[in-house]
Order: structure tokens, then sequence, then C-alpha cells
């Protein structure tokens, strides 16, 4: 093309682009661009408000809407951690209107359903029933275990506890609590033996508080349960035992061991005929029992925690479900309970006792 061929080419462009009809063709394709571009941006920041904490916040609000409640406990089903999670699995069921499921999952005494909670989502939908083994004592004892019971834990509040019964063997002659301190305090108190569900355990370490007060050397035989345990004192192998309330009152009833006393700093309305061992000045500060609580993982929502402490405020509350947890040897914690402070205070007495029983980790 030669050059004034061309030149007349862009003088025919130039001049079609400034005409009227041009320019308003440019002009409604600038709108056309623009109202896109903020459609594309609007539609952005819609997508991104979905993925921000505010959407966390909505499924909060929304507990326990999403899915059912695992209630996770560190024993086989039949235990008094078992027992208490099915009753209030039951009752938290029935208040929040949602399913709730008990999984059973033992070892490392509760120190594996443990460590199962502290890594689950802090939702709330998985929850742990804790007793005091897993939760102050563990740690303790055990090198292994890697969480720490007064700080890994979002506690939601606490269940109910028992007293431990100390219980002497028919063959020892041994019939109530002076009989027990005259006779541990005489002579070799090495001689004698006292069994307990196992090393490390608050039965284990209701024993050497015992011993501590009496200062005496009674010595410990760990068993797998209570049937073993049981099945050596009526043979007379085994002097003594530490039994959960609930598990050594049947035994008692049934006239196979005799009852010397709780640990409690009362008698227990379950059975008022036991003494408290604190009624003897020698065990006037002996006030130890079995808790159980409901725990969630680190950092759960406060609203989601609000929830589930309203909820289980109601239960403890309930005089059917009080009526109900009596019959399983215990008793309903419905006094409010500073749980970092009665933790702490938990976690000093255990403490002391495994350090006076020599365990180490």
């Amino acid at each position: 093309m030669s050059s004034a061929n061309r030149e007349a080419v862009v003088g025919f462009i130039r001049m079609l682009l400034n005409c009227p009809a041009a320019k308003k063709i440019q002009e409604v394709t600038m709108m056309i661009r623009k109202s896109l571009a903020q459609a594309m941006f609007f539609s952005f920041m819609a997508f991104t408000a979905g993925m921000s904490p505010t959407s966390a916040a909505d499924k909060a609000s929304d507990y326990p809407n999403q899915q059912p409640i695992k209630l996770i406990v560190g024993y086989p089903a039949g235990g008094s951690t078992d027992l208490n999670g099915r009753l209030l699995g039951k009752a938290l069921a029935e208040r929040l209107g949602q399913t709730v499921v008990v999984e059973n999952l033992g070892g490392a005494g509760g120190a594996i359903a443990a460590q199962k909670v502290v890594n689950e989502p802090a939702n709330g939908y998985s929850l742990l029933v804790g007793a005091v083994n897993e939760i102050v004592i563990a740690q303790l004892v055990n090198s292994s275990v890697k969480y720490d019971g007064l700080k890994d834990f979002t506690p939601i509040g606490m269940i109910g506890a028992q007293p431990l019964l100390l219980a002497a063997s028919e063959k020892s002659k041994i019939g109530n609590i002076d009989d027990y301190i005259n006779m541990t305090r005489q002579g070799d108190s090495d001689a004698f033996n006292f069994g307990s569900s196992g090393v490390g355990t608050a039965l284990h370490l209701t024993g050497e508080m015992i011993n501590t007060a009496t200062q005496a050397h009674v010595q410990h035989i760990p068993y797998r349960g209570v049937s073993p345990l049981v099945t050596d004192m009526l043979s007379g192998q085994l002097d003594f035992g530490v039994f959960g309330l609930s598990s050594g009152l049947p035994q008692v009833q049934a006239g196979a061991i005799t009852a010397i006393g709780i640990t409690s700093d009362e008698r227990s309305s379950i059975a008022p005929d036991i003494p408290a061992l604190s009624e003897n000045p020698t065990f006037k500060d002996l006030n130890v029992s079995l808790w159980f609580g409901l725990f969630g993982p680190p950092d759960m929502p406060e609203d989601v925690v609000v929830k589930l402490r309203s909820a289980l405020n109601d239960i403890v509350h309930d005089q059917a479900f009080q009526e109900e947890y009596k019959r399983t040897g215990g008793t309903v914690i419905s006094d409010p309970v500073n749980m970092k402070e009665f933790l702490e205070q938990e976690q000093a007495k255990y403490q002391q006792a495994v350090h006076n029983a020599h365990i180490g980790k």
C-alpha cells in the first residue's frame, strides 16, 4: 500500500472514531466494564465473608444442631466413669435436643481418651467425661502423658463424686478405725498389705495418704479390677482394700469384707452406718473423693461453653437426676465450683502423695 493510500485509510478511521455514534459506543462499553468490575468485587467480598470468623460464630450459635455429641470415656463400659457418662449423656440429650453418644476408649488410666479430646476440634461435639486419674494424676506419674490437665482442657463443670472406702478382710480381725490404727502402728507394719486398682491411681494414692497419716508402711499390691482384689481378701491373702464406695459397698453389704471407714469429711447418706475416717483425729485432714467432670478441648467458643454449662447446671439441680445418681453410690455436685482453684488444689494434694509414695515418672 502506498503512503498516500495508507494516510487516506488512517484518516477515514479517525473520522469514524470521532463521529458521535462511535463516542456513544465507547461510553457504553466503559460503563459495562465498570459494572462488571463492581459485580466481581462484591461477589468476592461475599465469598470471603463466608470464610471469615463470622461463619464460625454462626456455627457456634447453631450449636448443637449440626451433628451428634460424643462423650468420650477413658475406661471400659460398666465402671464408675462410664456410668457417669451414660447418665449424663441421657440427660444432655434431653436438654440439648441432640443425640449424645458415649464412646469408651480405655487405656493408660484414662489418659488415651483425654489426649484424644485435647486433639479434637474445639466445637463442642467431642467432650470428655473426666475423672481425677486422667485430669490430675496421670501427668504426675506417667512420663508418656504429654497434655497438662490443668491447661489443655476447657472445664465445663463438675458432675458428681463419691468417697473411697477402706475395708478389711475378715481374716484380719480388724473391725473399726481404732483397730486399724493400733494394729498397723504396732510392730512391723510391712507385714500388712492393701490392694487397689493399680499403681498411681487415686485409690493407690489414697492408701498412701492413709499410710502417711498413721505413720505406717502397709505395702501396696496393685490389681486389675475389683473382682480379683476381693477374691484375695476373701482368701486372706490381702489384708485391706481401697475401693470406690460404689464398688466396695456391695461387698460390705454381702458380708465379704468389713468396712473400716470412708475418706470424706462426713458420713455418706448412701451408707450412713460407715464412719468417716476423719472422725478419728489421726485422719482429721483426710478428705479424698473420686470426682467426675465434663471437659472439652482447649479454646472452645464461649457461647458453646455457656450452653453446655447451662445444660449441666440444670441437670445437676434436677431432683430425678440426683436420685438416679445417688443409686450409683455417688453424690451430685450442684454447688458452684471454681474449677481452676479446685484442680490446682487436687494436683497439690496428689503431688504430695506421689512424692511420699516414691512413685517416679
